[in-house]
């Protein structure tokens, strides 16, 4: 291969590169990433009693569907409700309202009675964290004494938001209930 023919190929090879170069550009052009700082990571502690109402005058449980079995089964599996539950300061239906969890839930167990949960609990009792949520989605096994549910995400004061929450049963007649959330939030500033 001659100086000229080496030259033409390097040329070539060159314009090759620069087009696909390009060409990467103008597919990824949907997407950047970016250096950022964000501020150090800090824990917040909550703690607050969630209403479970599904009978009564005021429910804030709804069954929004049911598998066939569903009324047979000791544990009610394939049962799934809708929720829009006041969160509350005291274990008091009528103490400050904090904010609502609203989401869902449903049996999803044939052998134990537990539920799986995805909800967000949306504050709205104080101006610091008015608007904020966190997400939950977890498996809440209801008969044991003491539960540890997952904190996945979270908005506003919340954002990037992980953690958990440790609930325990407070109070249950039925099909209602009050439980009580020790909520451990790891999130930004």
């Amino acid at each position: 291969m001659g100086a000229v023919e080496c030259f033409s190929f390097l040329l070539v090879v060159m314009v090759l590169s620069i087009t696909q170069s390009q060409a990467d550009q103008n597919v990824n052009w949907w997407s950047e990433t970016v250096p950022y700082e964000m501020g150090m990571k800090k824990m917040t502690k909550l703690h607050f009693y969630l209403h479970n109402n599904i009978t009564g005058d005021y429910p804030t449980a709804f069954k929004i569907a049911e598998t066939p079995g569903a009324n047979i089964s000791a544990t009610r599996f394939g049962e799934l409700f809708m929720v829009d539950n006041p969160l509350t300061e005291g274990p008091d239906p009528n103490s400050r309202l904090v904010g609502r969890a609203q989401g869902l839930y449903g049996s999803s167990e044939m052998n134990e009675l537990s539920l799986i949960m995805g909800m967000s609990l949306v504050f709205t009792g104080d101006k610091k964290f008015n608007g904020s949520t966190i997400s939950v989605f977890t498996r809440n096994p209801i008969t044991h004494k003491e539960r540890e549910f997952a904190i996945v995400g979270g908005t506003g004061y919340f954002r990037y938001a992980h953690g958990f929450i440790s609930s325990k049963t407070y109070w249950a007649s039925g099909k209602n209930g009050i439980v009580e959330y020790n909520c451990s939030i790891v999130h930004f500033e």
